[in-house]
């Protein structure tokens, strides 16, 4: 009996198995999926972000400035005199904007017809996310802004401003 329990340890410590290495080429009983069962699809492989782009124009001193966002974070603020300030938006707010971008009602908010402002000396603002570009006036009158696109202006703003 001893000898058996001398040969068991001498086995686990030289690192001997009775189960094919991990690299096997044979899946293993429990890789396979459960009679009756198949395996879920691989995932679809993850778009890269888009640059972002919102141009703020009007207001009572006639702004326009351009917010660029690269896919990493990196940000620039062009203004109409050619000025030029930039920054990286936190981490926080980065995950926050991929969210907002990727979210299907901001292409769903472009489809949408837009209507002529009853507002003089309003802010403008023109998103473009890769190919899809949306915007609206900020004009009380005019009606609610398109949700989606409005949360991504309020976060460029907030976060460049």
């Amino acid at each position: 009996m001893a000898g058996v329990k001398v040969a068991l340890v001498a086995a686990v410590l030289s690192g001997c198995t009775t189960t094919a290495p991990p690299d096997r080429a044979a899946p293993s009983a429990t890789d396979r999926p459960a009679s009756g069962t198949t395996a879920p699809p691989p995932a679809e492989p993850t778009p890269a972000p888009a640059r972002v782009v919102l141009t703020r124009s009007g207001g009572i001193a006639g702004r326009g400035d351009t917010v660029t966002v690269e896919p990493d974070g990196r940000w620039s603020v062009v203004d109409r005199a050619g000025s030029r300030r930039t920054g990286r938006l936190s981490g926080a707010d980065l995950d926050r904007l991929r969210r907002l971008v990727a979210d299907p009602a901001l292409a769903a908010e472009a489809g949408r017809p837009s209507a002529p402002t009853a507002c003089r000396d309003a802010f403008s603002y023109r998103l473009t996310v890769g190919t899809v570009e949306t915007g609206y006036v900020d004009c009380p009158t005019d009606g609610g802004p398109p949700a989606t696109a409005r949360a991504v202006v309020e976060l460029l703003v907030g976060a460049t401003g």
